[in-house]
């Protein structure tokens, strides 16, 4: 009795050991990064020698930041609208009916995450170039759309997979339209997975990086590629205080879907 209560227990431990290990390791970076964020240092050093927020005022007075950082949030806004909208349309088509290359098209969708985003890239740019979207918001938007959709499609499709269709069938039976049956039934079930695709495609248009490269201007220039820029040229602590921007509204993305799909579920449970 005593040896296998001994070895669980020494397992539970061990297990425990290499959980905590592995949360400090991938979160240790993110800390440090936080820590120089706030230093008063001209340049990364960790461990900083004082405290400041000259970086994060640096982040909003230096126009070459705060440009880019505008230029984020107008391509952010337009495209979780787009990809959300379009997502859930083709996850919706896609589970509720049959048709001969259904498993095609969706392949195709779901290809912008599946392909390698250099060639991505690669493709959107001379597109783009010749249809006149190369270096302005139009063409970001586009772009950022294309690259989240296969979230949203990801997401939205699951939701359907798991529930009832016959409620649809009833509400039909019953006399609802489409529309209304969908409005009424469908979407208030995939309202979670509906959130989470738009939160998903939000912090893709944000943290996108390569594909921004290919289209974007000087004038016309995400928060992330001016990153890259400022990592290429002089690098001081700037980049970590808009790098902890960018960690926290993930992280605020997270805990927002998982409030609304809890907020849910408890609402369908009463």
């Amino acid at each position: 009795m005593g040896a296998p209560f001994s070895s669980g227990r020494m397992w539970s431990r061990l297990r425990l050991a290499i959980c905590t290990f592995a949360v400090i390791y991938l979160v240790a970076p993110l800390i440090v990064v936080l820590v120089i964020s706030f230093s008063s240092a001209p340049f990364l050093t960790f461990p900083p020698p004082g405290f400041s927020m000259q970086w994060y005022n640096n982040l909003f007075t230096n126009p070459a930041w705060f440009n880019s950082l505008i230029t984020s949030i107008k391509v952010l806004i337009p495209t979780s609208i787009l990809a959300t909208s379009l997502g859930t349309a083709a996850a919706y088509g896609l589970a509720r009916s049959n048709f001969i290359g259904k498993q095609i098209v969706m392949g195709l969708l779901l290809s912008p995450m599946i392909v390698p985003v250099i060639i991505v890239a690669v493709g959107i740019f001379g597109v783009f170039r010749a249809l006149g979207l190369y270096g302005n918001l139009l063409g970001l938007i586009i772009a950022h759309t294309i690259l989240a959709i296969p979230y949203v499609v990801m997401t939205v499709s699951g939701s359907l997979a798991v529930i009832d269709k016959r409620l649809e069938d009833a509400a039909l039976t019953l006399g609802a339209s489409p529309l209304r049956c969908f409005r009424r039934i469908t979407f208030p079930l995939i309202f979670p997975a509906v959130l989470s695709g738009m939160l998903f495609s939000m912090v893709v248009s944000f943290d996108e990086l390569v594909v921004s490269m290919f289209i974007s201007t000087p004038v016309v220039r995400p928060v992330t590629v001016q990153m890259w820029s400022n990592i290429r040229g002089s690098v001081d602590p700037t980049i970590a205080a808009i790098a902890t921007l960018l960690f926290c509204f993930s992280l605020l993305a997270l805990l927002s879907e998982r409030a609304a799909a809890r907020k849910v579920k408890k609402e369908v449970d009463e």
